[in-house]
Protein backbone atom coordinates (compact mmCIF):
# COMPACT_ATOMS: atom_id res chain seq x y z
CA UNK A 1 0.00 0.00 0.00
CA UNK A 2 2.42 2.26 0.49
CA UNK A 3 4.64 1.51 -2.35
CA UNK A 4 1.27 2.18 -4.51
CA UNK A 5 0.51 6.10 -2.04
CA UNK A 6 4.19 7.12 -3.32
CA UNK A 7 3.48 6.10 -7.10
CA UNK A 8 0.44 8.28 -6.63
CA UNK A 9 2.48 11.05 -5.23
CA UNK A 10 5.21 10.95 -7.44
CA UNK A 11 3.06 10.58 -10.63
CA UNK A 12 0.98 13.81 -9.30
CA UNK A 13 3.94 15.94 -8.88
CA UNK A 14 5.86 15.38 -12.13
CA UNK A 15 7.99 12.71 -10.94
CA UNK A 16 11.53 12.55 -12.38
CA UNK A 17 10.51 8.86 -14.75
CA UNK A 18 9.72 9.44 -18.13
CA UNK A 19 6.66 9.19 -17.71
CA UNK A 20 6.07 12.18 -15.38
CA UNK A 21 7.98 14.33 -17.66
CA UNK A 22 5.75 12.49 -20.68
CA UNK A 23 2.66 14.71 -18.66
CA UNK A 24 4.18 17.52 -18.84
CA UNK A 25 4.56 18.16 -22.48
CA UNK A 26 1.46 19.57 -24.17
CA UNK A 27 1.28 17.51 -27.45
CA UNK A 28 -1.69 19.13 -28.84
CA UNK A 29 0.03 22.88 -28.37
CA UNK A 30 3.33 22.07 -29.72
CA UNK A 31 1.62 20.49 -32.85
CA UNK A 32 -0.09 23.88 -33.44
CA UNK A 33 2.55 26.05 -33.30
CA UNK A 34 4.94 24.17 -35.19
CA UNK A 35 2.17 23.11 -37.85
CA UNK A 36 3.03 19.39 -37.71
CA UNK A 37 1.96 16.28 -36.75
CA UNK A 38 4.11 14.58 -33.59
CA UNK A 39 3.91 10.76 -31.94
CA UNK A 40 4.66 10.55 -28.28
CA UNK A 41 7.40 8.27 -27.56
CA UNK A 42 6.24 6.93 -23.82
CA UNK A 43 8.91 4.94 -22.58
CA UNK A 44 11.91 7.59 -23.43
CA UNK A 45 9.24 10.83 -22.52
CA UNK A 46 9.96 12.36 -25.80
CA UNK A 47 7.36 14.10 -28.21
CA UNK A 48 8.78 14.12 -31.76
CA UNK A 49 6.80 16.14 -34.70
CA UNK A 50 8.50 15.28 -38.23
CA UNK A 51 8.11 16.75 -42.37
CA UNK A 52 8.86 14.52 -44.40
CA UNK A 53 10.59 16.01 -46.94
CA UNK A 54 9.09 13.89 -50.40
CA UNK A 55 9.37 17.35 -52.57
CA UNK A 56 13.05 16.22 -52.67
CA UNK A 57 13.73 14.36 -55.83
CA UNK A 58 16.92 13.42 -55.21
CA UNK A 59 19.28 10.44 -56.40
CA UNK A 60 22.60 9.28 -54.25
CA UNK A 61 24.75 7.36 -56.45
CA UNK A 62 21.55 7.08 -59.01
CA UNK A 63 19.53 5.61 -55.98
CA UNK A 64 16.63 7.21 -55.77
CA UNK A 65 15.89 8.97 -52.37
CA UNK A 66 12.86 8.75 -50.36
CA UNK A 67 11.70 10.47 -47.09
CA UNK A 68 12.63 6.95 -45.34
CA UNK A 69 16.12 6.47 -46.84
CA UNK A 70 16.85 10.06 -45.09
CA UNK A 71 15.11 12.52 -46.25
CA UNK A 72 12.63 13.42 -43.26
CA UNK A 73 13.29 16.74 -40.98
CA UNK A 74 12.04 16.39 -37.22
CA UNK A 75 12.54 18.14 -34.13
CA UNK A 76 11.78 15.98 -30.83
CA UNK A 77 10.60 17.30 -27.42
CA UNK A 78 11.56 16.76 -23.82
CA UNK A 79 11.31 17.73 -20.21
CA UNK A 80 14.72 18.05 -18.01
CA UNK A 81 14.70 20.30 -14.35
CA UNK A 82 11.77 21.65 -14.99
CA UNK A 83 12.47 22.83 -18.45
CA UNK A 84 11.50 22.05 -22.33
CA UNK A 85 14.05 21.22 -24.52
CA UNK A 86 14.14 20.02 -28.06
CA UNK A 87 16.75 19.00 -30.64
CA UNK A 88 16.28 18.77 -34.40
CA UNK A 89 17.26 17.76 -37.81
CA UNK A 90 16.25 19.88 -40.55
CA UNK A 91 16.34 18.68 -44.07
CA UNK A 92 17.36 21.70 -46.64
CA UNK A 93 18.64 21.94 -49.96
CA UNK A 94 21.42 24.43 -50.62
CA UNK A 95 19.66 27.66 -51.50
CA UNK A 96 17.34 26.94 -48.22
CA UNK A 97 19.99 26.73 -45.63
CA UNK A 98 20.92 30.29 -45.03
CA UNK A 99 16.96 31.77 -44.54
CA UNK A 100 16.06 28.73 -42.22
CA UNK A 101 19.27 28.89 -40.59
CA UNK A 102 18.09 33.11 -39.78
CA UNK A 103 14.92 32.03 -39.18
CA UNK A 104 16.31 29.66 -36.23
CA UNK A 105 18.12 31.83 -34.72
CA UNK A 106 16.00 34.96 -34.83
CA UNK A 107 13.27 32.70 -32.70
CA UNK A 108 15.38 31.21 -29.99
CA UNK A 109 17.17 28.30 -31.30
CA UNK A 110 20.29 27.31 -31.37
CA UNK A 111 22.12 25.86 -34.77
CA UNK A 112 24.31 23.32 -33.55
CA UNK A 113 25.69 21.60 -36.70
CA UNK A 114 25.47 21.65 -40.69
CA UNK A 115 26.52 19.22 -43.28
CA UNK A 116 25.75 16.93 -46.04
CA UNK A 117 24.68 12.85 -44.76
CA UNK A 118 25.48 11.83 -48.57
CA UNK A 119 28.47 11.89 -51.42
CA UNK A 120 27.16 12.19 -54.94
CA UNK A 121 23.37 13.41 -54.28
CA UNK A 122 22.12 15.58 -56.87
CA UNK A 123 20.44 17.81 -55.88
CA UNK A 124 22.82 18.36 -52.78
CA UNK A 125 21.18 18.13 -49.62
CA UNK A 126 21.96 19.36 -46.32
CA UNK A 127 21.31 18.47 -42.73
CA UNK A 128 21.05 21.55 -40.09
CA UNK A 129 21.38 20.35 -36.82
CA UNK A 130 19.22 22.85 -33.86
CA UNK A 131 18.36 22.57 -30.60
CA UNK A 132 17.29 24.84 -27.56
CA UNK A 133 16.24 24.53 -23.65
CA UNK A 134 13.61 26.53 -21.99
CA UNK A 135 9.94 27.25 -21.97
CA UNK A 136 8.34 24.90 -24.05
CA UNK A 137 6.19 27.09 -25.93
CA UNK A 138 8.60 29.52 -26.91
CA UNK A 139 10.70 26.75 -28.02
CA UNK A 140 7.83 25.31 -30.46
CA UNK A 141 7.40 28.40 -31.57
CA UNK A 142 10.99 28.32 -32.99
CA UNK A 143 10.46 25.21 -34.50
CA UNK A 144 7.36 26.55 -36.28
CA UNK A 145 9.60 29.41 -37.62
CA UNK A 146 12.04 27.04 -39.00
CA UNK A 147 9.38 24.68 -40.75
CA UNK A 148 7.41 27.98 -41.93
CA UNK A 149 10.56 29.33 -43.60
CA UNK A 150 11.47 25.38 -44.99
CA UNK A 151 8.07 25.59 -46.61
CA UNK A 152 8.23 29.37 -47.65
CA UNK A 153 11.71 28.56 -49.47
CA UNK A 154 10.86 25.12 -51.43
CA UNK A 155 10.87 25.45 -55.17
CA UNK A 156 14.09 27.47 -55.58
CA UNK A 157 12.50 30.13 -53.89
CA UNK A 158 15.75 30.65 -51.60
CA UNK A 159 18.89 33.10 -52.18
CA UNK A 160 21.55 31.88 -54.62
CA UNK A 161 25.16 34.05 -54.28
CA UNK A 162 26.42 34.59 -57.58
CA UNK A 163 29.98 36.22 -58.79
CA UNK A 164 32.03 35.93 -61.89
CA UNK A 165 35.25 36.81 -60.15
CA UNK A 166 38.48 35.36 -61.52
CA UNK A 167 40.78 35.90 -58.76
CA UNK A 168 43.66 36.19 -61.23
CA UNK A 169 41.83 39.76 -62.49
CA UNK A 170 41.36 41.13 -58.58
CA UNK A 171 42.49 44.82 -58.55
CA UNK A 172 41.24 45.19 -54.73
CA UNK A 173 43.12 47.30 -51.92
CA UNK A 174 44.07 45.33 -49.10
CA UNK A 175 44.75 48.39 -47.08
CA UNK A 176 40.72 49.00 -47.13
CA UNK A 177 40.48 45.12 -45.32
CA UNK A 178 43.30 46.15 -43.26
CA UNK A 179 41.54 48.94 -42.14
CA UNK A 180 37.98 46.96 -40.85
CA UNK A 181 39.76 44.18 -39.54
CA UNK A 182 42.87 45.72 -38.21
CA UNK A 183 45.34 43.52 -39.02
CA UNK A 184 47.49 42.32 -42.11
CA UNK A 185 47.00 39.56 -44.34
CA UNK A 186 49.10 38.18 -47.39
CA UNK A 187 47.92 38.70 -50.92
CA UNK A 188 48.85 36.13 -53.48
CA UNK A 189 47.76 35.22 -57.08
CA UNK A 190 45.15 37.83 -56.75
CA UNK A 191 43.85 36.27 -53.19
CA UNK A 192 44.25 38.33 -49.74
CA UNK A 193 44.57 36.12 -46.52
CA UNK A 194 44.04 37.12 -43.34
CA UNK A 195 44.68 34.29 -40.87
CA UNK A 196 43.95 34.69 -36.99
CA UNK A 197 45.12 31.59 -34.67
CA UNK A 198 43.32 30.20 -32.20
CA UNK A 199 44.32 27.56 -29.28
CA UNK A 200 43.52 24.24 -28.19
CA UNK A 201 45.69 21.48 -26.25
CA UNK A 202 45.97 17.95 -27.67
CA UNK A 203 46.99 16.20 -24.29
CA UNK A 204 49.58 18.88 -22.74
CA UNK A 205 50.72 19.78 -26.10
CA UNK A 206 49.08 23.27 -27.26
CA UNK A 207 47.86 23.41 -30.93
CA UNK A 208 47.54 26.66 -32.60
CA UNK A 209 47.32 28.28 -36.01
CA UNK A 210 50.16 26.05 -37.40
CA UNK A 211 48.07 22.69 -36.66
CA UNK A 212 44.94 24.32 -38.35
CA UNK A 213 43.52 25.80 -35.54
CA UNK A 214 42.71 29.05 -36.87
CA UNK A 215 40.39 31.72 -38.38
CA UNK A 216 40.79 32.69 -42.05
CA UNK A 217 39.45 34.73 -44.37
CA UNK A 218 40.70 35.09 -48.21
CA UNK A 219 39.01 37.70 -50.86
CA UNK A 220 39.36 38.02 -54.62
CA UNK A 221 37.74 40.28 -56.97
CA UNK A 222 37.71 44.21 -56.71
CA UNK A 223 36.82 46.58 -53.51
CA UNK A 224 32.97 47.21 -55.23
CA UNK A 225 32.61 43.19 -55.95
CA UNK A 226 34.64 40.63 -54.17
CA UNK A 227 33.92 37.27 -52.71
CA UNK A 228 34.98 36.05 -49.34
CA UNK A 229 35.28 32.40 -48.05
CA UNK A 230 37.13 30.63 -44.90
CA UNK A 231 36.75 28.99 -41.70
CA UNK A 232 36.03 30.60 -38.17
CA UNK A 233 37.64 28.40 -34.92
CA UNK A 234 35.64 28.65 -31.99
CA UNK A 235 35.24 27.69 -29.13
CA UNK A 236 31.24 25.90 -28.20
CA UNK A 237 30.19 29.04 -26.41
CA UNK A 238 31.22 31.41 -29.37
CA UNK A 239 29.64 29.56 -31.79
CA UNK A 240 25.94 30.86 -31.76
CA UNK A 241 27.27 34.60 -31.28
CA UNK A 242 29.52 34.03 -34.36
CA UNK A 243 26.68 32.41 -36.26
CA UNK A 244 24.18 35.39 -35.77
CA UNK A 245 26.81 37.79 -36.74
CA UNK A 246 27.67 36.42 -40.09
CA UNK A 247 24.00 35.85 -40.77
CA UNK A 248 23.27 39.80 -39.75
CA UNK A 249 26.06 40.86 -42.08
CA UNK A 250 24.32 38.58 -45.14
CA UNK A 251 27.30 36.08 -45.16
CA UNK A 252 26.34 32.35 -45.72
CA UNK A 253 27.36 29.20 -43.71
CA UNK A 254 28.00 26.78 -45.55
CA UNK A 255 29.16 24.07 -42.64
CA UNK A 256 29.67 23.64 -39.02
CA UNK A 257 31.38 20.69 -37.49
CA UNK A 258 34.41 19.74 -35.35
CA UNK A 259 37.86 18.78 -37.07
CA UNK A 260 39.10 17.30 -34.58
CA UNK A 261 38.41 14.63 -31.54
CA UNK A 262 40.28 14.74 -27.94
CA UNK A 263 40.88 18.58 -27.79
CA UNK A 264 40.68 20.68 -24.72
CA UNK A 265 38.42 23.10 -24.93
CA UNK A 266 36.73 22.01 -28.15
CA UNK A 267 37.00 23.88 -31.05
CA UNK A 268 34.10 24.36 -33.29
CA UNK A 269 34.59 25.17 -36.91
CA UNK A 270 32.27 26.91 -39.29
CA UNK A 271 32.67 27.34 -42.65
CA UNK A 272 31.56 30.48 -44.46
CA UNK A 273 30.91 32.71 -48.16
CA UNK A 274 30.03 36.13 -49.14
CA UNK A 275 29.74 38.42 -52.13
CA UNK A 276 29.83 42.06 -51.71
CA UNK A 277 32.03 45.02 -51.15
CA UNK A 278 35.32 44.32 -49.51
CA UNK A 279 34.77 47.10 -46.57
CA UNK A 280 31.12 45.04 -45.73
CA UNK A 281 32.90 42.18 -46.08
CA UNK A 282 35.09 42.25 -43.97
CA UNK A 283 32.60 44.46 -41.21
CA UNK A 284 30.83 41.56 -41.17
CA UNK A 285 33.74 39.02 -40.31
CA UNK A 286 34.41 41.86 -37.98
CA UNK A 287 31.54 41.70 -35.81
CA UNK A 288 31.45 38.11 -35.59
CA UNK A 289 35.52 38.20 -34.23
CA UNK A 290 34.54 41.27 -31.65
CA UNK A 291 31.65 38.52 -30.94
CA UNK A 292 34.80 36.37 -29.75
CA UNK A 293 35.80 39.05 -27.25
CA UNK A 294 32.54 39.05 -25.54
Amino acid sequence: MKKIILSAVLLAAGGTTAAGQDAKLDAARIEALTGLKGQLNEKEGVFKVSYPRDDIKATVAGVAMTPALGLTAWAAFTRMDGRAMVMGDIVLLEDQVNPVMSAALDNGLEVTALHNHFLWDSPRVMFMHVGGMGDEEKLARGVGAVFAKLKETIGAKGPRPDARIDPARSTLDPAKIDAVLGRKGELAKGVYKVTIGFKSKMGEREIGSAMGVNTWAAFAGSDEKAVVDGDFAMSEGQLQGVLKALRRAGISIVAIHTHMTGESPRVMFLHYWGVGKTTELAAGLKSALDTQME
